[in-house]
């Protein structure tokens, strides 16, 4: 380990700046909060005790009943959750570690921590149990991207969180039935005038008199034209969408918050290499990345969306209310709509999709945040930790969403909901959050790049910027990037357009 190295990660642990943006993203609190006291030693007679640390306190319930299931499969281990939060969450883990004899045997961290907890001892790669099938072989490769540092597994993955398309799934039925129905009426005309222009006249055509149902087969058919495969799709249908009188977007998502954002340029842009903990694979400026920022900046002039007024929750409660047909969401969307729907607050379907690609040459990949059970390297009881991560991972994940919204990484019964399954399918080809110490801001540089682009300023000189703080970061010098030329597209005016048809239609004499 390098100097560098060493100096950055110990500042950093100090700090513990790194996981706080995981943390907020996964509904961890930030303020330190006395645990209660363990029970009693004496109740368990012989049995080994492990410490499991959590900073989330909507899993404290769960964590509890998962703990007591182990000590009726597992009679020789107790499991006692720590529920621990702040701030300082894993310098907290490093001084109980190193000062207590209660320090966590392993303990809840968000994948874009693993780094620091490695160099600092607090991680360590993880033993899987005889006869415990590889990792890979069970869960998405995105978890194991995320938990994978310089080719070592140092953490299980446990729940996940990721953006999706979010759509009002009965306006978009409606807008299917009319579609098919003008069809039909389209079709009937242009036989009714084949006959005529036949001399059957006379003949009366039935079918114009008869209402012909829609079949669901028809029907499903047509709604899936109207879940955009890229930006391009979702601007043609707000052109031609009649859309309800409640209905003040087609398209509004949050773009103050990079977690909406980043789907836009995540195809793009490469933070850290295929398992974000290569320093020497930062790709942040490059000819992709510039025009998918600048797709993003004309979206302004379709959806005038003001970022210093626009929040997360503010959009999401105008979906609830009927008022936006498309829009971005994390998965708390689904047990907050449902539960509306339950109080009858919520008067329409919905549906969960992919993110649309930014156009039909440029894909797009959310941003994804892994949470994962690490084993502490200053555990003398690594081998039962071990066994215990494994059990809690992917034994015990069945009710996990139902009891805490935390959407697993284990492929259980949670994904018979297809909306559910949408999000792992989005998983699966999204961007895990880097783990590089050097990068740590840049998520909240990237944030103020997008919020700059979306008011105005030039992509191409953001994006330069933006890349050249970061690398500078990694290479503890001056960078400088070279100026990539990407000419911007002239948009023809139709008079330009019809001189072009006009000049087509003489040559073609």
């Amino acid at each position: 380990m390098t100097f560098q190295k060493r100096l950055v990660m110990i500042l950093a642990i100090a700090l513990c700046a790194g996981g706080l943006y995981a943390a907020g993203r996964l509904g961890m609190t930030v303020h330190r909060e006395e645990t209660e006291e363990p029970v009693e030693e004496s109740f368990f007679g012989h049995r080994e005790t492990l410490y499991l640390w959590y900073a989330d306190e909507a899993l404290t319930d769960y964590l509890n009943s998962v703990a007591v299931s182990y000590s009726e499969y597992q009679d020789s281990v107790r499991v006692v959750p720590v529920y621990t939060q702040g701030l300082e969450y894993l310098e907290t883990i490093n001084k109980a570690s190193l000062q207590t004899q209660e320090g966590p045997d392993l303990y809840l961290v968000s994948n874009d921590s693993l780094e620091k907890a490695y160099l600092a001892g607090l991680a360590c790669e993880v033993q899987l149990p005889e006869g415990t099938p590889p990792m890979a072989d069970i869960l998405p490769q995105t978890a194991i991207r995320a938990v994978t540092y310089h080719d070592k597994q140092i953490g299980y993955p446990y729940y996940f969180e990721t953006s999706c398309l979010l759509y009002n799934k009965t306006y978009l039925e409606d807008w299917a039935r009319a579609q098919i129905e003008s069809e039909r009426d389209q079709a009937l005309a242009e036989d009714a005038q084949e006959q005529a222009e036949n001399g059957d006249v006379e003949e009366e055509i039935n079918e114009s008199t008869e209402a012909v149902e829609i079949t669901e087969e028809e029907l499903l058919a047509k709604l899936e034209e109207a879940l955009p495969e890229n930006i391009d799709e979702i601007l043609a249908l707000a052109d031609v969408y009649d859309a309800p009188e409640q209905v003040e977007a087609v398209f509004k998502w949050d773009v103050s918050d990079i977690f909406y954002n980043y789907f836009m340029v995540g195809g793009c842009i490469d933070v850290g290499g295929i398992n974000g903990d290569n320093a020497e694979s930062i790709h942040i400026y490059n000819e992709d990345a510039i025009r998918a920022l600048r797709v993003y900046q004309n979206l302004n002039q379709f959806f005038s969306i003001d970022t210093k007024e626009i929040s997360y929750d503010g959009v999401l409660q105008d979906f609830l209310d009927g008022k936006i047909v498309y829009t971005v969401a994390t998965s708390d969307a689904l047990s907050k709509l449902q539960k509306a729907k339950e109080d009858g607050d919520f008067a329409y379907e919905f549906g969960v999709s992919r993110v649309p690609n930014v156009s039909g040459e440029l894909s797009s990949a959310s941003l994804s945040v892994t949470q994962c059970v690490a084993v502490n390297g200053y555990s003398s009881k690594k081998e039962m930790a071990n066994e215990f991560a494994v059990y809690l991972t992917q034994h015990t994940t069945d009710e996990l969403y139902t009891r805490t919204g935390k959407l697993p990484v284990y492929r259980d019964s949670t994904y018979e909901d297809p909306n559910a399954a949408a999000f792992l399918m989005e998983y699966e080809n999204a961007v895990p959050m880097p783990k590089m110490i050097e990068t740590s801001n840049f998520w909240v540089e990237m944030e103020i790049a997008f919020a700059k682009i979306w008011e105005g300023a030039d992509a191409n000189d953001v994006l330069k910027a933006l890349s050249e703080q970061i690398m500078s970061q990694v290479l503890g010098e001056s960078y400088t990037e070279e100026y990539i030329d990407v000419p911007i597209p002239v948009e023809e005016t139709e008079e330009e357009l019809e001189e072009e048809d006009g000049t087509q239609e003489q040559g073609g004499n």
